[in-house]
């Protein structure tokens, strides 16, 4: 008789007991590498933009690197979120917005699998952003998926979320 081996499937419920810094995408773990400088510089920086752009907007709020749980076997960490929702312990509905800070170990997951389950999941913009190359892409999700908005360097980037609320970012001021 053949034995057959497989791998296992985890779920939300394994994820919660586990040390150290993960995400789980259908099922299957995966370790978040320790982040370099110029990523949490530009993470940081990002971060504190989003959050003085929506002053004036009291209903969303900026998480930084907070879970989103996606489903019972998806949980993702993003960069940067903004919701426009009541937030508890975790993200549990899809943000606005998701910006991900691209790093030479995240670059395919970043533009492959996640911009897949942003997309699915109906989170309408999604940013990646390319520190190294000083260079950020906006996408906003339609009917036909994301679609590309905008590549900014130095420029202000205006994205509305909503009839009530919209962020202005300098970008000449992510970099430094």
């Amino acid at each position: 008789m053949k034995s057959e081996r497989y791998l296992p499937h985890y779920t939300y419920k394994d994820y919660e007991t586990w040390q150290g810094d993960w995400e789980l995408i259908d099922g299957v773990p995966v370790a978040l590498a320790s982040p370099k400088y110029l990523h949490q510089a530009v993470l940081l920086n990002l971060a504190l933009l989003l959050k003085n752009s929506l002053k004036d907007c009291p209903r969303c709020v900026v998480a930084f690197e907070l879970d989103y749980i996606v489903s019972h076997s998806t949980v993702l960490r993003p960069d940067v979120s903004v919701i426009c929702d009541e937030v508890e312990d975790y993200i549990r509905k899809a943000p606005l917005l998701v910006a991900e800070v691209v790093s030479e170990s995240t670059v395919e997951r970043d533009e492959g699998v996640k911009r897949e389950i942003y997309e699915r999941e109906g989170v309408e913009f999604y940013m990646l952003v390319y520190p190294e190359l000083k260079i950020a892409k906006l996408y906003r999700n339609t009917e036909r998926g994301y679609i590309k908005v905008k590549d900014v360097s130095v420029e202000e980037l205006e994205v509305k979320l909503s009839e009530k609320c919209s962020v202005r970012l300098d970008f000449s001021k992510v970099w430094t």
